[in-house]
């Protein structure tokens, strides 16, 4: 049990710090920028949203044994792979509800800066506008999150396997 609260509060903290982290580049970002700018910025926010999504599906789905094989032949990437899948529950955790979750947000308060440019540049509605920018940026969430949730699944071995590389890269 001290355990399980042990990681809530890790979690809390995380999520708190990246949070922070995301939410000043945005703005930093956001004020900085055109609008084009700030459009390539909010659909990055969304991929890396997606990106971790995906990675925290294929954890949960992914084959130990497959991993297990490249690991016996010394394959990079291999062991941290079997790592993240011996971690799963707290792999899927971060990257769905942590990080996918304040990409999410951090989307969406992109979002409402972009909303609130376009309709002072092009003395448009408030309303309809956030509608618009609200609807297309939770339909590209959503759908891609739906479409790349069903490539973890079937493709898991290989994503993790993936992860495990960009892990062992980073080790040194």
């Amino acid at each position: 049990m001290k355990n399980n609260v042990n990681w809530i509060y890790k979690v809390f903290l995380l999520s708190f710090i990246l949070s922070m982290f995301f939410s000043g580049i945005s703005s930093v970002i956001a004020d900085s920028f055109n609008n084009v700018i700030l459009v390539i910025i909010t659909l990055v926010v969304i991929v890396i949203g997606i990106i971790f999504d995906m990675i925290g599906v294929a954890v949960l789905t992914s084959n130990e044994a497959n991993l297990h094989a490249k690991a016996s032949k010394k394959i990079k990437g291999a062991k941290e792979a079997i790592s993240l899948l011996k971690n799963s529950t707290k792999v899927a955790s971060v990257c769905n509800d942590v990080i996918g979750d304040i990409c999410g947000i951090v989307s969406g308060s992109l979002g409402t800066v972009l909303t609130l440019e376009i309709t002072s540049y092009f003395n448009l509605s408030v309303t309809l506008t956030t509608i618009i920018i609200t609807a297309v940026i939770s339909a590209l969430t959503v759908g891609l999150k739906a479409v790349f949730k069903n490539v973890a699944t079937t493709n898991s071995d290989d994503i993790i396997f993936m992860v495990g590389k960009i892990i062992s890269f980073f080790k040194k």
